[in-house]
């Protein structure tokens, strides 16, 4: 008997799976191109924001400080971000050269940052009574970043999210029974109001997947329900065909996802303990990564990155041929933190220097070295060199038969290069040890 039910347990399991990617997708060209797009930008801003802002604790406090639902709900009667300015984030942004801005819209503990017609616990119903997701969209159309919008797919909150087989929110006080079908269609409302009240949206970034599935680098990580993605997908597709979507499952990509992201990790590494899976091939690629080591606002984390940590992580991201997604945590009030701004700034003034080395380009044909890391572009090979000690270099396999010249970026200082037996060598070299990342370029033919 014991046999059988594992047998049926594991059919179970199998056909969810199965589900979660049972449609066939075919992008449209709108969407193709948006892939194009989303794989130049190379650099965006992550904004983690909302009522847990206030605590000053994290984004996570609802559920690490094990507060119910009826207590977390006072929140939303004091958060009132009176310093708040949409002109100054979208700017700040621009400033900082990012391309695009992820906005988190509803995050799990279930607040909605917009006037949405599904659900109380919004934005409409704070103090401040201002719809968040249309000042940010508003701005960004205006100011001609992209908009990103995150959507948790999990509730700490509503009684009808399937909270039993959750790994998380088990504190909440819910006594109800989920019901996915009605959790599924008030998804696909909201997504709908998303995707039909602010304009054009460039991609719809998922989050919360996990909370169904076994914990990341067990041998199965099948989710406990299925999702629907082929509603959900089809539903944004057909809303917005060019909209991108990516989903944070740290799985292997579901069809119907136009893009991977990687948390806490570069693709391919996996230091954080949550990116088992390979990058892939045929998508775009994105990390996702913090200035200290906090996503919301926390009051004593001051592990601020240094200016040389963050100029390697945007250069590793792009020599891995991937996008970097910096988070901010705005404080309650809507202020942004001068620590952040700083060192947004900071990257902004270093990519008006360097930008042509990572903006429009794709990860190198040679992967991340010790000494730093390569981007490309058809004619044009950048050497990043991370390791201002590094006096020689050796490039093998060199894809190209000719090597025009070779310089720095930031003052053409040229750079002794020579091609031998198809391994381009970089001798002599004299790096600036102030410089974060002493950027070659080397014209080829």
């Amino acid at each position: 008997m014991r046999k059988i039910c594992f047998a049926l347990s594991c059919l179970f399991i199998t056909g969810i799976a199965a589900a979660q990617s049972s449609t066939t997708y075919t992008p449209a060209a709108s969407n193709l191109q948006a892939r194009e797009w989303f794989k130049d930008a190379r650099f965006g801003l992550f904004i983690h924001w909302g009522p847990f802002s206030i605590p000053g604790s994290g984004e996570w406090v609802m559920n690490q400080r094990k507060i119910t639902v009826k207590n977390y709900e006072r929140l939303m009667h004091f958060f009132n971000p009176i310093d708040f300015n949409a002109k100054e984030w979208v700017a700040l942004a621009k400033r900082s050269g990012m391309k695009y801005i992820t906005l988190i819209t509803r995050h799990h503990d279930g607040f909605s940052m917009w006037d949405t017609k599904y659900s109380d616990f919004n934005i409409m119903n704070s103090p401040y009574k201002k719809d968040i997701v249309k000042e940010m969209a508003d701005e960004c159309h205006k100011q001609g970043v992209q908009l990103f919008l995150y959507y948790s797919l999990l509730d700490w909150r509503r009684e009808d999210y399937p909270h039993e087989t959750g790994r998380t929110g088990q504190y909440s006080g819910r006594t109800g029974k989920g019901d996915y079908a009605s959790y599924l269609q008030f998804m696909k409302n909201q997504l709908t109001e998303l995707l039909t009240k602010y304009g054009k949206i460039a991609g719809i970034w998922f989050d919360g997947h996990w909370d169904q599935t076994a914990p990341e680098g067990e041998a199965d990580r099948s989710s406990r329900i299925d999702w629907h993605y082929d509603e959900i997908y089809s539903l944004i597709h057909r809303l917005q065909p060019q909209c991108l979507i990516g989903n944070n499952h740290h799985l292997t990509p579901f069809s119907g996802e136009d893009f991977q992201m990687f948390e806490r990790d570069l693709p391919g590494e996996n230091k954080s303990g949550l990116s088992f899976q390979k990058p892939s091939d045929a998508l775009p690629l994105e990390t996702c990564e913090t200035i200290n080591g906090s996503w919301g606002f926390n009051i004593t984390d001051t592990s601020y990155k240094t200016h040389r940590q963050l100029i390697d992580l945007l250069v590793k991201a792009a020599g891995n041929n991937a996008n970097l997604l910096l988070n901010i945590g705005p404080m309650p009030n809507g202020e942004i933190q001068p620590e952040f701004v700083e060192r947004m700034e900071y990257m902004g003034k270093w990519l008006r220097t360097y930008g042509t080395s990572i903006y429009n380009t794709k990860g190198g044909y040679l992967k991340p070295q010790d000494w730093g890391c390569v981007t490309q572009t058809s004619n044009k090979i950048y050497v990043h060199v991370l390791n201002a000690a590094t006096t020689n270099i050796s490039l093998p396999d060199f894809p190209y038969a000719k090597v025009v010249k070779a310089y720095f970026l930031k003052d053409k200082t040229p750079v002794t290069i020579a091609l031998q037996n198809k391994t381009a060598v970089i001798s002599s070299l004299r790096c600036n040890k102030q410089e974060e990342d002493n950027v070659i370029v080397i014209e080829v033919e």
